[in-house]
């Protein structure tokens, strides 16, 4: 049972930690919600130097990973940063 327990509190972490990171991207965004599945060019928003910089922060904070900006500058959506994430677990 005391995996099991983990197994949930983990599943349940990194959804709350999912849900923090995807309204920190909205705000750096300025839009009102997004989801894993958004595409910046389909959200109309600008992915510059700032909301990269922005964004470091954010995942650092949220995940506690450090990923490099040019690694950064190359996605062009939520779900390419979030795969970037598991990549450093």
């Amino acid at each position: 049972h005391g995996l099991r327990v983990i197994s949930i509190f983990n599943i349940l972490k990194r959804r709350l930690m999912n849900n923090a990171f995807l309204e920190g991207m909205a705000e750096i965004f300025e839009v009102d919600t997004l989801n894993e599945e958004s595409k910046f060019d389909e959200l109309d928003v600008v992915w510059d130097s700032l909301a990269i910089v922005s964004t470091i922060a954010l995942l650092d904070q949220c995940f506690d990973v450090m990923i490099p900006g040019s690694q950064l500058a190359e996605v062009s959506s939520v779900n390419e940063i979030l795969s970037l994430v598991e990549s450093q677990n």
